[in-house]
């Protein structure tokens, strides 16, 4: 049977992320804020670059496209980053958190366990009068 577009998915992109937030570390802003100092964590950034242009970051931050990231952590990659394989915890963090979170259990599912997400994204961060740099 084919789906008539505009009717529901068997499976909605919402379900997804609370599956993926029950299975992850979700990490709050100021919990996220005690680690921001830290030399064995490293925010990554999953936005749009256009995103990090008009909004700017979390300061000190790796930026990695979403898209990308898989890519980037795989040593079996030929797109693979060092840096994001380097014993650090990585602290994901999208506009909203949904994209942290499904990233996040993508990449426990790759086999990294020091991964978590920051939940409410750039977003409860911005909100909440934490640091930020522009891009």
């Amino acid at each position: 049977m084919t789906r008539e577009p505009g009717s529901p998915l068997t499976r909605p992109s919402a379900d997804m992320v609370a599956e993926a937030r029950a299975s992850i570390e979700n990490i709050s802003v100021a919990d996220a804020a005690a680690l921001l100092e830290r030399d064995d964590v490293l925010f990554v950034d999953i936005r749009d670059p256009r995103e990090l242009a008009r909004l700017g970051t979390i300061p000190g931050s790796f930026r990695a496209p979403r898209g990308m990231l898989e890519f980037w952590v795989d040593p079996a990659s030929p797109y693979y980053k060092p840096a994001l394989d380097s014993g650090q915890k990585l602290v994901l963090f999208c506009g909203s958190g949904w994209r942290s979170a499904l990233t996040a259990k993508t990449l426990q599912e790759m086999g990294l366990d020091n991964v978590a997400h920051l939940d409410g994204g750039f977003t409860a961060w911005h909100e909440a009068g934490q640091p930020v740099e522009t891009v």
